[in-house]
């Protein structure tokens, strides 16, 4: 298997990423290799520093990068030989199992829509987050950002999207459905709601639990819950802060400790054709290894082609 990274994304890139990927190395299997994405010379120093050996990795030269203020659009086909460019060149080949970036997350969806494509029948790829519970479990969120305004029919195959998540990357073989509300009665909620609380009900190949409320979230009652990106961002943007607060107050706690980003990594699109993870574009060393490791389970579970059979 092969792992591609964008070595030029990120808010400190290349020396995160090159961190990150020293250590990601040392617990992957051995047959997989990861493939630095980015400029060359860059890439040869950062790894010396890091007394790395060169020939433990592959390095594809891509010298320009894609910043944070680069429209997205434009940005993937005025730089070509950009490292997100390059990179979903390479997936689109099949030179690589999946790819990873902490750099500009616009430019990664247009490329993933683009460049690899959706899934036929998925009307909007999405992304998640992670969600983690009192109990010990996690549980993902979607849609969280990618999709500000949706229909039913589309927050449906969020559920079914992320129940495939679940089952293929996290090995829970019914994954409880909820849907984010304003009260748990099935008549609660606005238009939206009311009418995907209908669809859910209705589905057959979801195991659909009801409404569930924001305080509820991390009490470990659904394995995947469903909402449109502008409330999923609020949530996660909710939880950041809550533990960017207790840090700065002094406060450690084991449980609040989970709410670390860097934890997680990154989080895959899902619904188009290739394995494709987004990474924070604050993403330290650790981060980007677990970003990595993540790519990996991703990759290894197969899980874009187990999409792609399911809406067959």
């Amino acid at each position: 298997m092969k792992i591609g990274i964008d070595v030029l994304g990120g808010d400190f890139a290349p020396e995160a990423n090159l961190g990150g990927a020293s250590l990601a190395r040392k617990e992957l299997p051995t047959d997989v290799k990861i493939v630095l994405i980015g400029d060359q010379k860059s890439i040869l120093s950062g790894l010396s520093l890091l007394n790395e050996d060169a020939s433990d990795y592959e390095i594809v030269h891509a010298p320009d990068a894609i910043t944070m203020h680069d429209h997205p659009t434009r940005a993937l086909s005025q730089k070509p030989n950009s490292s997100i460019a390059v990179g979903f060149d390479l997936l689109a080949k099949g030179d690589i199992n999946v790819f990873a970036s902490t750099g500009n997350t616009g430019a990664m969806l247009v490329g993933s829509m683009f460049k690899i494509t959706t899934i036929p029948g998925v009307i909007r790829p999405c992304i998640t987050s992670t969600l983690p519970g009192v109990d010990g479990t996690k549980s993902i969120i979607l849609d969280v950002g990618t999709n500000a305004d949706c229909k039913p029919d589309v927050l449906h195959q969020f559920a079914v999207l992320g129940s495939l998540y679940s089952q293929n990357v996290y090995g829970i073989e019914k994954p409880r459905v909820a849907l984010l509300n304003i009260g748990e009665e099935p008549g609660k909620g606005n238009v939206l709601t009311q009418a995907t609380y209908k669809l859910l009900e209705d589905s057959d190949n979801l195991n659909f639990t009801g409404n569930i409320e924001g305080r509820d979230l991390f009490l470990g009652k659904a394995d995947v819950v469903v909402c449109d990106g502008f409330t999923g961002n609020v949530v996660l943007k909710q939880a950041e802060g809550i533990y960017g607060i207790m840090r700065k107050r002094g406060i450690r706690d084991e449980y609040f400790d989970r709410f670390n980003y860097e934890n997680y990594g990154g989080t895959p699109i899902l619904g188009v054709k290739g394995n494709v993870i987004i990474g924070h574009g604050i993403s330290n060393d650790i981060a980007v290894k677990n970003m990595l490791l993540h790519s990996h389970e991703v990759a290894e579970s197969g899980l874009a082609a187990r999409i792609g059979e399911a809406f067959e």
